[in-house]
């Protein structure tokens, strides 16, 4: 049986980061159906995020997942765990390589066990090793194609989505951290900035000689922090360094295969 390849894009993509480490920084677009005074129906919600790194399941570098991270609290949070079967979109501009990527595909949100905002998540993991039965539509869609890369990391013996949230939260800055110990993002700022002065400032890992608040902070910030695993289906990759310039379409078929289509720019 001929070995999986890893996509042509997320080597061109991997050899942009590795020349310029320094633009991780994605827009993430995601769908909002809950009315606001500017929209009663869809709208568009678009941020930044930083790229953490790829994840792939052992043995199959042709399913690459995109792993980045966010507050549980954020609005992104709902609007992807109430939307399962809606795609994400991803844009990322490498300006060192003067290339853009458009990346679509599934996303979940995988925070701390047992938060009800990990949306489908944890019945969708149940269900994928067996240990539940199907009983929703988001759970039969996490069986789909769009989660094969998903599907296979979330069962291999060797792989914890725990353990990857957990290091992931270590792996973040101390004053990255601290950002988790804040009322929740978007909400009125109560006090003002002099409330906003009280906030922690770094969070460093507590020791068996750290005080009491410390060690609840630490626990607050790890309990807000989520991962957003996004498992790309389709990839649009301009290259305008080159004349002419190129573009190409990625897309993957249900077996996992990507077929690559060069188009016009």
């Amino acid at each position: 049986m001929a070995t999986a390849l890893a996509p042509k894009w997320k080597a061109a993509l991997e050899s942009a980061i590795a020349e310029f480490p320094k633009q991780t920084v994605l827009q993430l677009s995601t769908l909002d159906s809950q009315p606001s005074p500017f929209s009663l129906t869809v709208a568009p919600r678009v941020r930044s995020h930083i790229f953490r790194s790829f994840l792939s399941p052992p043995s199959q570098p042709n399913l690459p997942l995109i792993h980045t991270t966010t507050d549980i609290r954020t609005p992104k949070v709902d609007q992807i765990t109430s939307n399962p079967h809606t795609p994400v979109e991803v844009a990322w501009w490498i300006e060192g390589r003067q290339q853009q990527f458009r990346i679509r595909g599934k996303a979940v949100i995988i925070g701390a066990p047992g938060d009800p905002r990990n949306g489908s998540f944890a019945h969708w993991r149940d269900v994928v090793r067996g240990a539940q039965s199907p009983g929703s539509d988001a759970a039969n869609d996490g069986q789909s194609t769009g989660y094969l890369g998903l599907k296979s990391l979330t069962l291999s013996p060797s792989f914890d989505w725990e353990q990857q949230r957990i290091s992931s939260f270590k792996a973040m800055s101390a004053h990255m951290k601290a950002s988790w110990c804040r009322p929740v993002p978007g909400t009125p700022l109560e006090g003002g900035q002099e409330e906003a002065k009280k906030w922690p400032v770094r969070l460093e890992e507590p020791t068996p000689d750290s005080s009491d608040e410390d060690k609840k902070n630490w626990q607050v910030a790890l309990n807000n922090f989520a991962l957003v695993i996004i498992e790309p289906v389709f990839v649009d990759l301009v290259d305008l360094a080159v004349i002419p310039n190129r573009r190409f379409f990625y897309e993957r078929d249900e077996k996992g295969n990507w077929e690559e289509k060069e188009v016009v720019p």
